[in-house]
């Protein structure tokens, strides 16, 4: 044989093995899918190791040598590139094992390196030990692998229903084998291989390990032989042996011996039954169809060498070493001659069948039918099997039919030896020695091969032909009691048998003949068979045969009996006084009559144990009355072997409840247990003397545990309340003390002569401790300590049982204290791995124990609310503290430790590491003992590892299968495996409760975290890398992986769902915890690459549990979310990359084959991408799928019909049992739903209702079963809505979190059109739930925004070139289809559902944001455009789609205004605000029914008259620390609409019509201005919540607005608009002139000015007074005032802003906030450009109002031309200071020059920083990275932020910051020039005044101060109002002639020929483009003309 190249690390003894196997397994055993071709393949690969069945490689010098060198030269390892260098000892380490097992060198290598690999799963063995399990279990691997192939072969006995493709490749592969000589190869094997033997060997080269690990190795050795032992049984099973196998077979087992107690092993055993096989023609009977093809195959019928063969070799006298076993054979031999004799064929075989009767009597000689029962039945293997059942079946039956004569023979011989036997003991001789007992033998194999029928076959019913038709529903067995029918004639002949046997039945047989029909009554029907055979018995044949007494087995002989043995014993009632009461003679019963009646009292409880009609009928029957005969024989004084089987009958009667209340009165009226002392009585009587006296003194105690057993049976049907009422205080409390104290207590230290019955004792009592504790529920009436009047007195009442036994596990009493010392002796003994006596027993036991325990803590809380509540003075402990408490044996608080030890032993012991599980999760709710439990659990590290493996084998264990629980569940397997799959769901629900909690906690322990250190510095690494153990995470982690790198998903997703749901949550905790998430996700990600390998098995489909894979994906998709925005931080691209186009591509995946080569895929597939575009196929955006596995239809369970029953208290009761379960669900205890019912059904009185409780029972039925469909519903709707917002969280991390770039700009708009027209499609059909729609309206929303978001930021991006199919990458049509499907799904959440229709309203109005057009850059060049070019110009994109956006939206007319309009005034803020909004939107258009409806439908009043309620509330906003900001922001929204209803001219009439301004007039929050430094404290240090000044600035700017909006709208009607503007103005005069005063100009101010100043501008004139129509003379008077008050402030407010106050508030405005100082000084310019420009236009208007000609016009300005000094921070000083009005002093028409000059000059420099912005801009491109940095740093916020944006990013940011510092500056421009003009106009009409038509004064008055500059030349008093009270010619005087010159000469000097030069270019720059060409080159002439007047 050529040596290998290279190591196979994964051992070829073993990891190939275990690959045949697991495909074996599956294509036979588990028939997946596709495993016959895969099958096929391992078969060829892997026939060698069949055909040289176990044989290893040889060891060679050349493979030596190679593995010498291996620590120098090194070794090649197959997958691994180069040579491996290996240390020495591992080699030393492998030639022991190659020496060892004498295999290969290079194989025990492997080996010892698989071992090394391997190591984690198998935590505290090293490598050598774990690659001796590896050697044996890759043995073991071959043997399974060889059976189960046999198995599947076609064949006579058994047929696994497999494909005929699968069966005809096993058959044709294992025939080969066959004539390759397998029978002998297993022969040899079984015979060569044996446990002591290899242990001796491995013992001497220390290959064994810990008590685990020698069980492990023991327990694979003994399979490997079972298992090819099982071979050859199933290969007899279907097809016969050659002649030379089966000689072969017979030669090995006349060598084979038995083990100590008589009976075969196992393995022997199966050689047998494949003998038996061999030799088994029976199947000859059964008419299957294939019947002749195996007659054809049968050797015993074709081949007559093969029958004369087996034939010579049966008969040759040589004996056996088992001459029971040989007898066997000879029987079996026998049987089939005798068939053969009866058919056509064996005519031919004469010779050899004559010889049957021969062969049979030499089985006779041979004690066959002992050592069947002995050497056969006594193998524990033997019941585990159902065809070595059916097989010995067959042989008994067979005999019994075959031979009738034999038969008859055996019962003659047994006639004749009673007679001897009679005779010997007549003459006092001794017994003759030639006694067979033969058919005693027989009779006891039928009776004990029957009563064990553990696959519920009832094979019995054979023997039994029924007289009478049996109306039986679940008839089986072989014959199915069709009373028509004649019954087979083997069964006519068994029965005759039964009954013939029963016939004068010899005195010797008679307890042989009842053990047999024990047997034959076990089952339904054969109990009900066997009852009427002995009531029949004693019936008929009493007159004719026995006379009275009738036949001795029959009841009526039985129970004369009993009756008789009841009158003799009871005359001996010795008194209980007596001294000598326990040293009776036993006159009344002798031994032979004790057997008997205890074997008639056994045949007596199983015929009633199975069949209730015989309880029923016996205990009725008036003359036997059993249960009165047998309480009396339990006072006499009989053996308490027979006093236990009594109390064992009576426990069978004690199943029926109605016989089970009776049975409790008559045991107390008995006092079998003394409950009542007689007054005088010295001691105790009853059971409790028995026990303690002569039970203990024989150390055998069957009374005590028949009683406990008794008692076990009547508490399950319940306990009467009143028990022992009248001589006691009633109740269970005495057997319970009994129990407690007497048995269970003293139990551990008792003596016992057979140590297992101490573990039965414990097991028997703890089991009625466990059913009493069971069915307790604490009630309040448990916790109030009532009496009970006993003979005239006053005694305490007990409590119930259950209360008892939970007040002494709260304790720290005796009893808990001895069930958590049973729980550590238990782990104990189970950590010895040894077989010990009472192991099943005590295994009970402690099952019992912890059932106990885990019930005190699920009631616990209850009990001590309770408890609480009634303050009583009970004292008790919580149960979870108590386990804290130090074990007396051990001297460590390690109770909870021991209980977490039995999950070590799962495999062994399923129940209990389950029970475990369930306690600790139930400790685990406790975060206090929490930290104690990590403490315990680590504080020993043997320990730790121990349970760190407990854990670890309970999630891996591959056995463990969900299913539903059943009450008929037979199959023990199929319980086994859904106990340990409920075993891994208690633990996984302990790891969730645990995450939950602080660290350190139990979770972090067991999923392998630091406990010690920081959780983050945790670094996770796979099982056995840097010595880490297999954790919990690990177990999670492999169970979710298995079948991943298949097509058809994870396995575990189908097989055990609720499972994979649990362990998806545990990860996805994992990465949601900020502690454990880096660690868990870089694990995840690095080392198993977990969620690409899951996600594309998305969605996962399981038609019958939609709920657990509905949860499945959520938990995932939330995890993905986390990871996607984890790797987007950390700039992991490609790991985003990968994750995204998984989920969002529509081209179709290659499935990825490894990881290595995904980079290299992505690269391709974006080619083939572009190359083969229209030829691939495009597949569901994963994502998409994933919403289509969502299923949003519910069907809802219908309305109660209730016949019996109130429905609105049923209802209630309902609604009451309803709780919150674990997963958040609202769900009804259904259990306690059931118990509420039927005690209210219990609870009614008279024959009406017990008539009518079949029909209420039912009623009940169907109210639980609605109730299980509703908490079905609820559990369904909320895993939707859970997958919904997972899924949603989902998408949205993906298109916001993740960079921008992954996802190209069009394929984004794609994405999220096929996203929001699925989801519509989905929400908006039939049969959609409304519990599912606020979620889908939340995703709605989010969608839009984005869509919003991308489709605007590509218009920016290409806003050179407009896409011609549409509006950017989506097409128009589609966009429209959003709008239409988000308007229905609007219209279809109807009235309610307000809060949902908030997220609508957004999504309509981020919809409608794409149709805005976008800032663009005013170029100056747009007014030189012609108006006709202007018109005609081709619709923009945006026109267009805003265009069609609206038609659409008024398409859906009237009820969609009414939503909209309803929500806007009515129902939540935040829905009001957005409708709001909405509305705001839809109003842009001029010719807009909706604006008709919400005027004509009174929306616009009621709107309108709400302002004044929102006035209180706003109100309150004012106080320091205000309430919600709601109000304000409603409030906002309103003014917004208002203000765009106002904005056309019929919507701005509306609003005054509705008293608007009538509404504003009347609101006081505007008065209510807050001081400003007062509250400079009370900043919110988030700066979120803004001061209260800046709210009340809030408040008031929209109204400002407002009010500007309507004046402009009105201007053509303006009277009444004007009038009650200036109304509102005056009114609130106080606010308007201390803003005007305001001293502190910040940009708020400035805002509130530049508002404020356009309206006083337009409303604050003379004429408005008169259009406000009647106003008396008074107001007149005094609304007069108000405007000249507000005038001369906007005058002074001129003298500063134009003045030097200018440059220090923008230097403050630069200061204050530095970061956006640039746009903060450029808004502070426009407002101050702007109020400029408003009060300039005020003294216009004043100026042109007061009249046309300047000669009567009014001066605003005195007549100095000197500029304003400025000094910084002080006031301009341009005239005097007043005393008398020291704010109004009156400004000089210097300010006006002044101001001039400065626009003059600002004019320039804007108009120059715009051009170079323009270009800038159109270079865009070109710019440095430091401008653009520079550009973007206002615009992004936080320190570095413009580092972190693409370039991309921060080209548009650039392109957004010049487009709006253009804007600005276009907006200076045009203020500055009006302000020119209007500074020209107000100059020149003040010149013309003062140097053409003003007279001077006397030259001494020079300025005195007073208002009369202020006045004018019209006599007319109405607009005198501007005047104050002096006369014209006062005001003329006062201007002195000096002051004019001094006029003249300063303007002289400011207007020069510079400043005109400058007029005139700004002109050319701007107003040409503009229209009214030279207006300012007019006024720049006038007033050059003026000044050069010569002076009058």
């Amino acid at each position: 044989m050529a040596v290998p190249m290279a190591v196979n690390s994964g051992a070829s003894l073993w990891g190939p093995l275990k690959e045949l196997w697991e495909t074996v397994d599956g294509a036979i055993l588990r028939r997946q899918p596709e495993t016959v071709h895969l099958l096929d393949l391992q078969l060829k690969k892997h026939k060698p190791h069949f055909l040289s069945l176990f044989k290893n490689p040889p060891k060679s010098s050349e493979q030596r040598e190679k593995v010498r060198k291996a620590s120098t030269e090194g070794i090649a390892i197959q997958g691994q590139q180069g040579s491996r260098l290996l240390p020495e000892k591992l080699l030393t380490e492998a030639f022991i094992l190659s020496d060892l097992f004498d295999i290969g060198e290079l194989a025990a290598l492997e080996l010892l390196l698989a071992g090394e690999q391997q190591q984690p799963h198998f935590p505290g063995l090293m490598r050598g030990l774990v690659a001796v399990l590896l050697y044996w279990d890759g043995k073991l691997c071959v043997a399974n692998s060889l059976r189960t192939l046999i198995q599947s072969r076609h064949g006579k006995t058994f047929t696994l229903d497999l494909s005929g493709e699968l069966v005809a490749l096993t058959t044709r592969f294992t025939d080969e084998l066959m004539s390759h000589g397998l029978t002998r190869h297993i022969l040899t094997l079984v015979s060569e291989i044996s446990v002591t033997r290899e242990f001796e060997r491995l013992q001497k080269e220390r290959g064994l390990g810990n008590e685990k690990h020698r069980k492990e190795v023991s327990d694979l050795i003994r399979e490997c032989r079972q298992g090819l032992a099982d071979s050859l049984f199933s290969w007899t099973c279907q097809s016969p042996l050659t002649k030379e196998d089966t000689l072969a077979l017979i030669g090995h087992l006349e060598t084979v011996t038995a083990q100590a107690d008589g009976s075969l092993d196992s393995v022997s055993l199966a050689l047998v039954m494949a003998l038996l096989y061999c030799l088994d023609v029976s199947f000859i009977e059964q008419g299957t169809e294939d019947r002749e093809d195996l007659l054809q195959a049968l050797p015993l019928l074709t081949e007559r060498q093969y029958v004369s063969a087996v034939h010579g070799r049966l008969m040759d006298g040589q004996p056996w070493k088992l001459p029971g076993l040989q007898a066997v054979c000879r029987l079996a031999w026998a049987l089939a001659l005798r068939v053969l004799s009866q058919l056509p064929q064996g005519s031919a075989l004469v010779e050899f069948t004559e010889a049957d009767e021969a062969l049979a009597d030499q089985a006779l000689l041979g004690d066959v039918f002992l050592f069947m029962k002995e050497g056969i039945l006594g193998c524990d293997s033997f019941a585990q099997e159902e065809f070595y059942v059916r097989r010995l079946h067959s042989l008994i039956t067979d005999f019994l039919a075959l031979m009738p004569m034999k038969v008859k023979q055996l019962r003659n011989r047994a006639d004749e030896d009673a007679r001897l036997v009679h005779m010997s003991l007549q003459m006092d001789s001794e017994l003759p020695s030639s006694l067979r007992k033969d058919l005693d033998h027989l009779m006891v194999l039928i009776g004990e091969f029957y009563s064990k029928d553990p696959f519920g076959l009832e094979l019995g019913l054979e023997f039994w032909c029924p007289t009478e038709s049996l109306q039986h529903t679940s008839l089986q067995g072989s014959y199915l009691g069709m009373a028509l029918q004649r019954p087979p004639h083997k069964q006519v002949v068994l029965y005759k048998f039964v009954r013939q046997m029963g016939d004068l039945l010899p005195s010797t047989l008679y307890i042989s003949y009842l053990c047999m029909l024990k047997g034959l009554a076990n089952g339904p029907q054969c109990a009900h068979y066997c009852f009427s055979l002995l009531k029949t018995n004693g019936a008929t044949h009493s007159d004719n045969i026995q006379g009275a007494s009738g036949s001795p087995v029959s009841w009526e002989h039985f129970f004369h009996s009993l009756m008789l043995y009841h009158e003799n014993l009871r005359r001996d009632l010795p008194n209980p006084d007596s001294a000598h009461y326990r040293h009776l003679p036993l006159r009344g019963i002798t031994q032979r009559e004790l057997e008997g009646l205890t074997a008639f009292l056994q045949l007596l409880t199983t015929i009633i144990t199975w069949s209730e009609n015989a309880r029923l009928a016996l205990c009725e029957h008036p003359q036997w009355t059993p249960v009165v005969v047998m309480l009396g024989l339990l006072q006499c004084s009989v053996p308490p072997v027979l006093k236990a089987e009594l109390l064992h009958s009576l426990a069978a009667f004690g199943k029926s409840p109605e016989i089970a209340a009776s049975l409790w009165q008559s045991l107390e009226y008995t006092q079998i247990l003394q409950t009542v002392r007689a007054p005088g009585q010295r001691q105790a009587a009853g059971i409790e003397v028995e026990l303690n006296e002569i039970e203990s003194s024989c150390e055998e105690y069957p009374l005590t545990r028949a009683f406990c057993h008794l008692i076990s049976t009547l508490v399950e049907s319940s306990v009467p309340v009143n028990l022992g009422a009248g001589l006691r205080a009633p109740g269970f409390q005495p057997y319970l003390n009994f129990l407690r104290d007497s048995v269970f207590l003293p139990f551990p230290t008792r003596a016992y002569r057979r140590p297992a019955e101490k573990w039965e004792v414990a097991d028997c009592v703890l089991e009625v401790f466990h059913k009493l504790l069971r069915d307790y529920e604490p009630q309040p009436s448990d916790f109030i300590q009532e009496t009970v009047e006993l003979q005239g007195e006053q005694v305490p009442a007990h409590k119930p049982p259950g209360h008892s036994i939970m007040f002494h596990l709260l304790n720290d009493s005796p009893m808990l204290a001895l069930c958590l010392s049973l729980l550590e002796e238990g782990v104990r003994q189970l950590d010895t791995y040894a077989p010990f006596p009472g192991k099943k027993h005590l295994e009970s036991a402690v099952l019992h124990c912890l059932c106990l325990l885990d019930l005190a803590l699920q009631k616990e809380v209850m009990f001590m609310d309770l408890l609480r509540e009634s303050q009583s003075s009970l004292l008790v402990s919580p149960l979870e503290q108590l386990f804290q408490g130090v074990s007396p044996q051990t001297r460590r608080a390690d109770h909870i430790v021991n209980i977490a030890r039995y999950l070590y032993h799962s495999s062994s012991n399923p129940e209990a590491a389950f029970q475990s599980a369930k306690i600790l999760r139930r400790i685990a709710n406790y975060p206090n003992i929490q930290i104690r439990l990590v403490g315990d659990f680590t504080h020993d590290q043997a320990v730790s590892d121990k349970l760190m493996a407990g854990f670890v084998e309970c999630l891996d264990n591959e056995e463990a299968e969900e299913g539903t629980e059943r009450e008929d569940d037979v199959d023990r397997l199929k319980k086994v495996a859904r106990i340990r799959h409920e075993t891994q769901i208690h633990i996984l629900n302990l790891l969730i409760t645990s995450l939950e909690l602080k660290a350190p906690n139990l979770a972090l322990y067991l999923l392998g975290y630091e406990v010690k250190k920081p959780v983050t510095s945790t670094n996770l690494q796979d099982p056995g890398v840097l010595g880490c153990p297999r954790s919990c995470l690990h177990a999670i982690l492999s169970l979710l992986q298995r079948g991943t790198e298949k097509r058809s998903g994870p396995v575990l997703t189908q097989q055990a769902p609720h499972l994979a749901e649990l362990c998806y949550q545990v990860i996805y905790q994992l990465c949601a915890c900020p502690d454990t998430s880096g660690p868990t996700m870089r694990y995840l990600r690095t080392s198993q690459d977990f969620l690409f390998s899951h996600l594309q098995h998305l969605p996962f489909i399981l038609t019958e549990n939609q709920i657990a894979a509905l949860s499945q994906m959520s938990w995932l998709m939330k995890t993905a979310a986390i990871e996607l925005r984890v790797t987007s931080l950390n700039r992991q691209r490609s790991h985003t990359q990968r994750l995204v186009s998984l989920l969002l591509d529509d081209q179709p995946h290659p499935q990825h084959a490894a990881d290595g080569e995904s980079g290299m895929e992505e690269d391709t597939r974006s080619v083939s991408g572009f190359l083969h575009f229209e030829t691939v196929s495009k597949v569901r955006r994963k994502l998409l799928s994933v919403l289509d596995a969502i299923d949003f239809s519910q069907d809802m369970p219908e309305l109660l019909q209730l016949d019996f029953f109130e429905r609105a208290q049923i209802e209630q009761v309902i609604s009451n049992c309803e709780h919150v379960n674990e997963q958040g669900h609202t769900v009804c205890n259904v259990k306690l739903l059931h118990r509420v019912l039927v005690a209210e059904v219990n609870a009614l009185q008279g024959m009406a209702a017990i008539g009518q409780r079949p029909l209420l029972m039912e009623e009940v039925n169907s109210i639980l079963q609605q109730v299980v469909e509703r908490n079905r519903v609820r559990r369904s709707l909320s895993a939707k809505r859970h997958a919904l917002q997972s899924w949603r969280s989902l998408v949205e991390t993906l298109l916001t979190a993740c960079p921008a770039d992954l996802i190209p700009a069009d394929d984004r708009q794609l994405i999220i059109r096929d996203l929001l027209l699925d989801l519509f499609d989905k929400v908006l059909s039939e049969d959609a739930a409304g519990e599912l729609m606020p979620m889908v309206a939340g995703a709605v929303f989010t969608l839009t925004a984005q869509l919003s978001q991308s489709v605007l930021s590509e218009q920016q991006q290409g806003a050179g070139s407009e896409a011609s199919s549409g509006f950017a990458s989506i097409a128009n049509s589609a966009l429209h289809l959003i709008l239409r499907k988000l308007l229905d799904f609007i219209l279809c959440t109807g009235g309610g559902y307000q809060r949902l229709r908030a997220h609508l309203y957004g999504s309509l109005l981020y919809y409608l944001q794409m149709a805005q057009k976008p800032e663009e850059p005013d170029t100056l060049q747009m007014a030189g455009k012609a108006m006709w070019e202007r018109l005609t110009a081709p619709e923009d994109g945006f026109t267009k789609l805003q265009r069609e956006n609206l038609a659409i939206i008024e398409s859906y007319g009237k009820t969609l205004m009414e939503v909209v309009c309803r929500d806007a005034c009515d129902g939540h803020e935040i829905s009001r605000m957005l409708a709001l909004a909405v509305l705001d939107r839809i109003f842009i258009d001029r010719q807009n029914q909706w604006l008709l409806y919400v005027c004509n439908s009174g929306y616009l009043r009621s709107l309108v008259e709400s302002l004044r309620q929102d006035d209180a509330a706003l109100q309150s906003l004012l106080t320091p620390q205000p309430p919600l900001l709601k109000p304000l922001y409603i409030y906002e929204s309103k003014m917004a609409l208002l203000t765009r209803v106002a904005k056309t001219g019929p919507g701005a009439v509306e609003l005054l019509r509705c008293g608007l301004v009538a509404q504003l007039i009347e609101c006081q929050v505007f008065d209510m201005v807050p001081d400003s430094d007062s509250h400079r404290m009370m900043r919110d240090p988030s700066g979120f919540i803004p001061s209260p000044v800046d709210r009340h600035r809030q408040i008031l700017l929209p109204t400002l607005r407002l009010l500007q909006v309507i004046l402009t709208s009105t201007s053509m009607n303006h009277q009444q608009g004007a009038a009650q503007v200036l109304q509102w103005l005056i009114v609130h005069a106080d606010t308007v002139q201390s803003l005007l005063r305001c001293q502190e100009l910040s940009m708020g101010a400035l805002k509130e000015l530049s508002l404020l100043t356009a309206i006083i501008s337009k409303t604050a004139l003379p004429g408005v007074l008169e259009m406000g129509g009647d106003i008396n003379s008074a107001a007149l008077l005094e609304f007069q005032g108000h405007i000249t008050r507000f005038q001369r402030l906007c005058l002074s407010l001129l003298g500063r802003l134009a003045g030097s106050e200018r440059e220090r508030l923008l230097k403050q405005a630069q200061i204050s906030s530095p970061g956006d100082s640039a746009e903060r000084r450029e808004e502070m310019e426009v407002a101050m450009m702007q109020v400029c420009a408003n009060i300039m236009e005020y003294c216009q208007a004043l100026l042109l109002q007061s009249s046309s000609q300047a000669q009567f016009s009014i001066c605003l300005f005195s007549p100095s031309g000197s500029e304003p000094a400025g000094r910084d921070g002080g006031r301009s000083d341009f005239s005097s200071s007043l005393q008398s009005i020291a704010h109004c002093r009156v400004p000089s028409l210097g300010l006006v020059l002044y101001l001039l000059k400065n626009s003059a000059a600002d004019f320039f420099q804007f108009h120059q920083s715009h051009r170079q912005s323009l270009g800038k801009l159109q270079s865009l491109d070109q710019l440095p990275p430091e401008e653009l940095k520079e550009l973007c740093q206002g615009l992004v916020s936080g320190p570095g932020g413009v580092e972190k944006i693409s370039s991309v990013q921060r080209s548009l940011l650039a392109k957004r910051r010049l487009v709006q510092f253009i804007n600005n500056r276009a907006k200076l421009l045009a203020l500055c020039f009006y302000v020119i003009e209007t500074c020209l106009f107000v100059l020149w009409r003040h010149l013309e005044y003062y140097l053409l038509h003003c007279t001077p004064s006397d030259p001494k008055d020079s300025l005195v101060p007073g208002t009369s500059l202020f006045r004018t030349r019209l006599a007319d008093e109405s607009l005198g109002g501007l005047q104050a009270v002096g006369g014209r010619g006062v005001g003329l005087s006062r201007v002195s002639q000096q002051d004019l010159d001094l006029l003249r000469g300063d303007v002289a000097a400011g207007f020069g020929e510079a400043l005109q030069r400058k007029l005139q270019e700004v002109e050319g720059q701007y107003g040409q483009v503009r229209s009214r060409y030279t207006f300012i080159q007019a006024l720049v002439r006038r007033v050059r003309g003026l000044l050069r007047q010569p002076k009058s």
